[in-house]
């Protein structure tokens, strides 16, 4: 134990003058064995409280021979807090304090760490689901390529999620509270309830990463609410788009092609490229090669569907698509390829209208309509596509791989679309040739592929 030094008053204390140097010097001050005042040289001269001791583990010096020389435990110093934030009379109890705790057998620099943890931890623990999912969003909706898309993201949960779990500190909420958001609208908006559970999911993954909660993700759908949830594609909520019936698709194509309008144009182009509606309405001049006959749609361009982190999609264009193309007015000063008459692109529900409009006007002329055969419901655009992909199982011969390539959907597990990154466009532009044709009624029996194309 250090010697005890010279009690010194507060008087004296508040005196202490750096000796001089470029180095702090430390002052015993008495009162308390080891408690010293520690100066920083000039020109700030702040003081500051130090107890110097011995603790921990003990160690031993040997000589040459083997022969203990000197044993004892590392000096250790102690912060007590500055001065004169900390007076004298406070420093000397805390130094008494920090002894016993040694005495005791507890080191007080590991007490002070864990109860600062404790604290940290304490105030992590308070976030609620609510501020939690504002912070996510605005760290990770920068990523989207759609304004329209970063606020739905947010306000999704703000509707549906926030009234049940918005004020829950995000580490106490579990399954069952998780279900109370999402059973109310599972049957009946499945979709949007799928979306709220991914973003359910991702908030409370971001809390964990962050120290606001551990143990499992109570939203996670594998192995967890897959157990206690219907699957989405097998409740009534979760349907097929409405599709056009193979044997009416040459009625409709006739229908189709009598109608006038950039709206009717849009829908024929859809059709025979088997694309989504956004990709069509917002085309441009710049992603089409006539001399090469290809549209690209590069990654994260709107509406496309296609995250920014993936490639450019291609899709061949036929005789039909180029000529259709080639007719099609041109709008000063824009650069869309279909265009509303006010200027700007076709609205989301121009296309639909149109399709209306020849269901009713077929229905009207004593026909049947076009109606997908399983729901009895009108066929809407992007049925297309689902008429497409039937077209390609129960008339062609063509590969199946390569309509789902068509379609952009992936194909094969994880490992085979990361090595299999060819997109068939050339072997997919007879599939395209051969789809146009049997919309046109040039089908005759089984459509077989050209030489090679499936390869």
């Amino acid at each position: 134990m250090p010697p005890r030094a010279k009690e010194l008053t507060p008087a004296q204390i508040k005196n202490l003058k750096h000796p001089g140097g470029k180095r702090p010097v430390k002052v015993a001050v008495g009162g308390v064995s080891g408690l010293l005042m520690q100066i920083q040289p000039p020109p700030s001269e702040a003081k500051s409280w130090v107890l110097r001791t011995r603790y921990g583990e003990w160690t031993e010096r040997r000589d040459s021979d083997g022969n203990v020389i000197e044993r004892g435990r590392k000096k250790r110093e102690i912060g007590l807090g500055p001065y004169p934030d900390v007076l004298p009379g406070q420093a000397r109890d805390k130094a008494r304090e920090m002894r016993a705790m040694l005495e005791a057998g507890i080191d007080p620099i590991a007490e002070k760490k864990a109860k600062r943890a404790a604290l940290i931890a304490a105030s992590r623990r308070g976030l609620t689901f609510d501020e939690a999912a504002r912070r996510y969003a605005e760290q990770k909706t920068t990523e989207f390529t759609s304004e329209k898309y970063r606020g739905q993201w947010l306000a999704s949960l703000e509707k549906h999620a926030f009234p049940q779990v918005g004020r829950m500190a995000v580490a106490d909420i579990n399954l069952q509270d998780v279900l109370r958001v999402l059973q109310p609208i599972w049957a009946d908006r499945t979709e949007t309830a799928s979306r709220v559970r991914q973003r359910m999911e991702a908030v409370l993954s971001w809390a964990t990463v962050h120290g606001y909660r551990k143990g499992d993700n109570p939203a996670r759908w594998a192995g967890n609410l897959k157990m206690v949830l219907p699957a989405p594609s097998k409740v009534s909520g979760a349907k097929n788009y409405p599709a056009l019936q193979l044997d009416d698709a040459n009625r409709w194509w006739r229908d189709l092609s009598k109608r006038e309008g950039m709206g009717a144009r849009a829908l024929q182009f859809q059709a025979m490229t088997a694309t989504r509606a956004g990709a069509i309405r917002f085309a441009t001049w710049d992603e089409i090669d006539l001399k090469n006959r290809v549209w690209t749609i590069q990654p994260g361009r709107k509406a496309s569907k296609i995250p920014p982190s993936d490639k450019a999609k291609r899709i061949p264009l036929t005789d039909d698509m180029v000529t259709l193309l080639e007719t099609l007015p041109r709008l000063d000063g824009a650069n869309l390829v279909f265009w509303a008459p006010r200027g700007g692109a076709l609205s989301d529900a121009t296309l639909g209208k149109v399709m209306k409009s020849i269901h009713s006007a077929d229905v009207r002329a004593g026909g049947k309509g076009y109606i997908d055969a399983a729901t009895g419901l009108q066929a809407v655009p992007h049925g297309l596509r689902s008429t497409f992909r039937t077209w390609v199982s129960e008339r062609t011969t063509f590969d199946g791989d390569m309509a789902e390539v068509a379609l952009f959907h992936k194909v094969g597990n994880k490992v085979q679309q990361a090595y299999d990154r060819a997109d068939m466009v050339e072997r997919r532009r007879a599939l395209m040739q051969a789809w146009g044709m049997f919309l046109k009624g040039a089908e005759t029996g089984k459509v077989v592929p050209i030489k090679g194309a499936t390869a």
